[in-house]
């Protein structure tokens, strides 16, 4: 879907809604693609004033104040990034597509499947583009490693594990925009497991039923903090997901089992690769050769601006559509029904 009244030679022109942590890298993603961000709204006033300063481009305290801006009502804003806490997406977004903004909006897409539904069917009836923010589509090790599966360099996917897992910096405490619920609409597995939910769908294809176990163990917040979900697919293949906010330092990795070879990829103990794993020249097992796919920078949250830019202005594929962003959002909720019930559901649709 392209804006037909933007030259394509113009510079690409962005406003951001909300400036907490996430919302600098969209900025920088913006800046990297040569784009211009006209502007930001951010109601705490400490937030904005420091962002005015870093960033060099004003704050309005509301996305209405600058969506009624005098200095963008020309039609100078094409598009807006949703960096607001989770309980703000829907709003913000139904408002920026009804006043004809494209939309990059962070995960998850919104808290019920009934409000992602409503930001898909506003977005697609006022003619604007949404993509759902699971950056990891745009990072290149995953690229490679969707190459790989989809070649049928590894054979017939059997399991797939995925993990995101943090301790917050180190940080004893966990900021009321994740560990409040009525912010947050959810703990660890739907600020991390969701980017692993569409992983497991990008990767696998889609889940039949899945069976999940959480935990709070930190004293100060009223979500979950540690998760574990196992996944069972359409195709037959098994996989799990595994979310935490109470391990040490940063993990990201997924590894993916096949009949023919195998994919690995971490970062826990240094630069991340992805690992291919196969068999060796003599047909066996027993001296496995290994093919190592390295990156300089692997992409992520810059190409994911790239990508959502180039879908506006070209009229590309949508990298991780608002439909992608409901179906992460309808797992992680799944798995946070089974928790409850202590029991496996399957996936209806």
């Amino acid at each position: 879907m392209s804006n037909s009244s933007t030259s394509t030679s113009s510079p690409f022109r962005a406003g951001l809604v909300g400036a907490g942590g996430i919302a600098t890298t969209h900025f920088k993603g913006y800046i990297k693609a040569g784009a211009l961000v006209m502007g930001f709204a951010e109601p705490f006033e400490s937030t904005r004033i420091l962002r005015e300063k870093e960033w060099g481009v004003k704050g309005y305290s509301s996305l209405d104040e600058m969506l009624e801006a005098p200095s963008l009502e020309s039609g100078q804003l094409e598009a807006v990034s949703i960096c607001t806490p989770n309980a703000f997406h829907f709003e913000s977004t139904l408002k920026a597509a009804r006043a004809g903004k494209h939309i990059l909006c962070e995960k998850p897409l919104s808290m019920s499947l009934e409000e992602c539904a409503e930001m898909i069917r506003v977005c697609q009836e006022s003619g604007v583009v949404l993509q759902t923010n699971h950056h990891l589509r745009s990072n290149l090790l995953v690229q490679a490693a969707k190459k790989l599966i989809d070649s049928g360099a590894i054979g017939d996917v059997s399991f797939v594990r995925l993990r995101q897992a943090h301790d917050w910096g180190g940080s004893k405490t966990v900021r009321p925009s994740f560990g409040l619920f009525q912010n947050s609409g959810g703990g660890t597995l739907l600020d991390n497991g969701c980017h692993m939910m569409d992983l497991a769908r990008y990767f696998c294809g889609e889940v039949g039923s899945l069976y999940a176990r959480t935990a709070s163990l930190r004293p100060d917040i009223e979500v979950e903090d540690v998760g574990l979900v196992s996944l069972e697919f359409k195709n037959g293949a098994i996989g799990s997901v595994e979310a935490s906010w109470n391990a040490t330092g940063w993990e990201e990795g997924f590894w993916v089992y096949g009949t023919d070879g195998a994919l690995e990829c971490t970062n826990r103990l240094g630069k991340r690769v992805l690992k291919h794993v196969h068999r060796s020249s003599g047909g066996g097992w027993e001296e496995v050769d290994v093919t190592v796919h390295d990156f300089n920078e692997e992409g992520g949250h810059p190409l994911a601006v790239q990508n959502f830019i180039r879908s506006v202005r070209e009229g590309t594929p949508v990298i991780c559509t608002g439909q992608d962003g409901l179906e992460s959002v309808r797992l992680v909720l799944a798995a946070y029904e089974s928790a409850r019930e202590n029991r496996a559901l399957e996936i209806t649709t």
